[in-house]
């Protein structure tokens, strides 16, 4: 598969079939992801990959708590803004009505939207699970790297035919991931990675989600060429 449409074809499936993914296709996966560059290489990224029923177990506990006392867990780190403004409010609205509009899950529905979110916490049935971590003695560069990182993981998946979800809404519940992991008490949780074969039967999965066109964020100094009379391999 060529890079161009491995990063095409990416996007964040949300319903696996359970159909497993052998232990040597993962390795591979993550010794591609590995060159990801990194600020001096220091390489700041720790992975820990759960399937069966250490992954079950994980599972099963999470979701208890995000359905008892989501309340009582945080994550370590604010990955959304504390208050939205545009455009970035009205692309994360109209992201969430198209999911939910797919679902046939109406906009006043709270039950099926709160149950939606739960599937989150099981890897949306995918078998395998991979939770992300980072020293929090680093800085902000170091979430840079580990942020390329995770997308060569996504991309390296999708060339071995697979697809992944990657959900920052595990890191709310780091420490009960703590719980049955052994993460190093100076790590992060920054995220989990849903990782698998797609259902392609599932309405879900269908959704594609829009892009800006590089005219609207991008802009370009000093070339003499015209976008039209430019080569693309």
């Amino acid at each position: 598969m060529h890079v161009d449409e491995a990063i095409q074809s990416r996007r964040s499936v949300r319903r696996f079939l359970s159909t497993p993914v052998a232990q040597k296709v993962i390795r591979h996966i993550l010794q591609i992801a590995s060159r990801a560059p990194s600020g001096n290489n220091i390489q700041p990224w720790r992975v820990h990959v759960v399937t069966g029923e250490v992954r079950q177990a994980l599972c099963r506990d999470i979701l208890q708590a995000a359905s008892e006392a989501a309340e009582q867990h945080q994550a370590e780190y604010a990955y959304y803004p504390t208050q939205w403004v545009e455009p970035y409010l009205g692309r994360r609205r109209q992201n969430g009505f198209a999911l939910y509009e797919v679902l046939g899950i109406g906009r006043d529905d709270r039950q099926r939207r709160e149950q939606q979110m739960l599937r989150n916490y099981s890897f949306f049935d995918a078998p395998v699970g991979l939770l992300v971590t980072l020293d929090r003695c680093l800085n902000t560069g170091s979430y840079m790297d580990v942020g390329m990182f995770i997308e060569n993981i996504l991309v390296a998946a999708r060339a071995q035919g697979l697809h992944t979800c990657a959900q920052a809404a595990f890191a709310t519940f780091h420490a009960i991931v703590r719980e049955h992991l052994p993460l190093n008490e100076d790590d992060i949780l920054v995220c989990g990675i849903a990782l698998g074969h797609e259902d392609t039967q599932a309405p879900e999965n269908r959704l594609l989600t829009e892009r800006q066109p590089v005219e609207a964020f991008a802009s370009f100094h000093g070339f003499s060429e015209t976008p039209e009379t430019e080569r693309v391999c």
